[in-house]
């Protein structure tokens, strides 16, 4: 079972950044996608932006100009980069990592915008 440790949540005021972090056990490399869900109070839980293990990334429409996924292969960590933040992004952001159909995934971290 594939460890996933999240980190860089927290409260910022709308227009702020956020940086989070996702640190696995196993080479990213061995993925096949890696990337985050979010999911806020009586939603589901829907995607933001994933990256493939050629590196092509994908975001949903509501992120995309502001939010970055990047990783760093030697640490493999991903991280997400949120940049002008809105109300609306606040939710719990959850890390994951796929190989074929089987996912794994960290516990969650608390992103809050608002002033």
């Amino acid at each position: 079972q594939v460890q996933l440790v999240e980190s860089g949540g927290g409260l910022v005021q709308p227009g702020g950044s956020l940086r989070l972090s996702c640190q696995t056990s196993g080479r990213i490399l061995a993925f096949n996608a890696m990337g985050w869900y979010r999911q806020a109070p009586g939603n589901q839980r829907d995607l933001v932006a994933d990256i493939d293990s050629a590196g092509t990334t994908n975001y949903a429409d509501s992120v995309k100009g502001r939010f970055t996924i990047s990783r760093d292969n030697a640490k493999n960590t991903v991280f997400l980069q949120m940049n002008s933040l809105k109300p609306e992004d606040t939710a719990v952001y959850y890390c994951y990592t796929r190989i074929l159909v089987k996912y794994s995934w960290g516990q969650g971290t608390q992103v809050t915008v608002s002033s």
